[in-house]
């Protein structure tokens, strides 16, 4: 990974693990979805490289994370097969979301 903490990298890859978030998601980018189809959800590096710069981007990721995104409102349109992210508030705690988040906006 593009982390220099390997530590951090194998505690966040754990939690997204545990959290379910692999289903839909990958770490790098490239990776073929289902049946070689668009993935289900964006590569978290192609997420990093989006917000790069974005200082409400943190805010405005927890809030997708805990509560899913607008069906209608695909700003991913074209580059994934998943129409919106579900509401994950069940499955990971604010406070990891936070951290998990955090970590996804840093990658390379």
């Amino acid at each position: 990974l593009a982390q220099a903490d390997g530590a951090l990298d194998a505690k966040m890859t754990k939690l997204a693990s545990a959290s379910g978030c692999f289903t839909c998601h990958s770490i790098e980018s490239g990776k073929p979805g289902p049946n070689g189809m668009a993935p289900i959800g964006p590569a978290w590096q192609d997420v990093a490289k989006r917000y790069q710069g974005d200082k409400k981007a943190a805010d405005a990721l927890l809030k997708t994370v805990l509560q899913g995104s607008n069906p209608y409102g695909s700003h991913w349109k074209d580059k994934v097969s998943g129409l919106a992210m579900p509401p994950n508030a069940v499955a990971i705690k604010e406070a990891d979301a936070k951290m998990l988040v955090k970590w996804i906006l840093a990658l390379k």
